[in-house]
Order: structure tokens, then sequence, then C-alpha cells
């Protein structure tokens, strides 16, 4: 009799195919083996893309396949037919290290208050070099977000709260969720090594955000979370005003250096118009000298000598 997988992990994937072995490569060989795979394809259009997960086959893996709803409601769909205890999100083109599923379900059943796990995180790909996320910290997480979306945690959680929010269009999905399990009172734990990896594109470096976007995800957050903003309420405006008083110091700083850029631009506006004018007074030196009887029997001299193939240059323009 076969045992249900402890670990759905759940990879949405829009147009992504090509990074997809590379994902699934990552969990298949990790130390915890009790896992189950769930690829849904998110409506894809990308003909390579298509062609790949047309006939996919990789063990302990199977496609899901749905109309294009977005990064949310994908997770949903696969974590809603995901077997597992655990649930871990992965995007199609990140990785991960091969023990983080041994370690954080490890942690999970140690602690049954213990809600998401997640870990240190790198860049791979078109840049390089360690993600400098902060550690969780409560209520800092209100204002800013600080763990990506590769954390697990249980299906259990998942359905109290009621999956991943879709309301959230400009992304965010994955702070709105974090912050629904921390209403729950769950405990966050980082494990303290880097078993994630996020993949960095060129034309995907960062998520294009307007002022307006912010507004409405920041909005979007306290609507669907209104007791947890407003029971840290003042916590938040203290970040806020933290903020405030950071960038009107570093407006400050700019001042004066912009001020010493002035002076400086200043200083040398000078010396460049002193050099002018020393080049002028030796430039009218030369030409008065050159006009003198000295300097045009030095002239006829010089051309005598060159004509008797005496002199090939001028000692002093050579």
């Amino acid at each position: 009799m076969s045992h249900a997988p402890q670990v759905s992990v759940i990879i949405p994937c829009y147009n992504q195919g090509r990074y997809l072995d590379d994902a699934i490569a990552s969990i298949l060989v990790q130390t915890y083996q009790s896992f189950e795979i769930l690829v849904i394809d998110d409506g894809s259009t990308e003909p390579e893309t298509i062609e790949i997960l047309q006939d996919y086959q990789q063990p302990k893996t199977r496609i899901i396949r749905t109309e294009n709803q977005g990064v949310a409601t994908a997770r949903n769909l696969g974590i809603a037919q995901g077997q597992g205890t655990y649930i871990l999100p992965l995007d199609a083109d990140d990785k991960i290290a091969d023990s983080y599923l041994e370690k954080a379900v490890t942690l999970l059943e140690g602690n049954e208050q213990l809600g998401i796990v997640y870990c240190e995180a790198e860049y791979f790909g078109d840049r390089q070099g360690i993600w400098p996320l902060p550690e969780y910290k409560f209520p800092d997480i209100l204002v800013d977000n600080m763990i990506f979306c590769s954390g697990l945690f249980r299906k259990s959680d998942w359905e109290t709260v009621g999956g991943y929010n879709t309301n959230l269009i400009y992304g965010w999905e994955d702070h709105d969720f974090w912050l629904s399990l921390i209403e729950l009172g769950r405990e966050v734990y980082r494990i303290p090594e880097v078993l994630f990896f996020y993949r960095q594109k060129a034309d995907s470096m960062s998520r294009s955000m307007t002022a307006e976007h912010y507004i409405y995800s920041y909005t979007q957050l306290f609507y669907n979370h209104p007791q947890l903003y407003s029971q840290n309420i003042q916590a938040i405006f203290a970040a806020l005003v933290t903020l405030k008083v950071d960038i009107f110091a570093q407006l400050e700083q700019a001042r004066e250096r912009i001020k010493q850029l002035e002076i400086h631009e200043q200083e040398l506006q000078q010396e460049l118009q002193k050099t002018q004018l020393d080049y002028r007074e030796a430039d009218s030196k030369i030409a008065a000298m050159e006009k003198s009887k000295f300097w045009q029997m030095r002239r006829a001299w010089i051309k005598m000598q060159k004509l008797l193939g005496l002199l090939e240059k001028d000692p002093i323009y050579s």
C-alpha cells in the first residue's frame, strides 16, 4: 500500500517551460523523498512551453492544465489537488538546495505552532550573489515583505485561511498569504543558510510598479487584513515616520553634497579663467618676440642653414 507524500511542491508555469527541468531537477535530488510535484500549466501561449508540457515526463510529477488565471489561482488549484501535509510553492524558473525539504519538514513536525519555514536566498542567472533580505520580524512585515514565495507551510492552514487571495492584481499574493498565516498565530522561522535560488533574467530583474500600483496593493492588504493592521497601526506609523526622517536626512546630505560640488565647480572655473589669462599673456609675449628684429635675423639664419644642409628643423619648434 503506497503512502501519500508528505510534501506537495506546487509549480505554476506560464510560458516558462525552458526553465522547468532545472526547477524539477533540484526537487528530485532532495535528501527527503516523500514529495510530489504538481506543475500547473496556467494557460501557456508560448509554442516552446506548449511543446515541452505536451508530453512532459518526470518522476513524481504530474501536469495540471487550466486557462490563464494568474499565479494565485494556479497555486490554489495545485494545492487543492495535492496530497501533501506540507506545501512548497516554487516558481518554474527557480531552484532549491537538496536539503531544503528535509530541514523544513523536520522543523514543522517538531513545532505545531510553526506555520512558515523559509531560508536565506541567493541570486543566480544574469545576476549572482546573496539576496539581502532582512530576517522576518513582526510587525515590520506589515510594511515590507521579507519572505519570498517558496516557504513551506501546512495545507491545513491554507484551507483555514481560504488559500491565496486573487484580488492583488499587481502581485504581492505571497505577502498577503503570509499575513493570513500570521493572523492565525503561526510562528515563522528562517533557516540560517542558503537553500533557495532565485533566477535573475535580463528581461525581468524587477516587476515594474508605479506609485498607483503600490497604493492599490497596500490598500488591498489593509482591506484583506483590517484587524491585523488596525491593531498595529502605531508600529506602522512609527515605520513611516522613520522612513520620512531617513528620507529628509538623505535629502540634507544630498543638498550638502551639491553645495560642495558647486563650490568645487566655482574653484575650477576660477582656475580655468586664470589659466586662460596666463595663456593669452604668454601668447602675446611670443607674438611680440617673433616680430622683433632679433627674431627676423634668427629666421634668416635658420633658413640659410637649411639651404646649406646644415640644419633640418628649427631647434625651438621641433
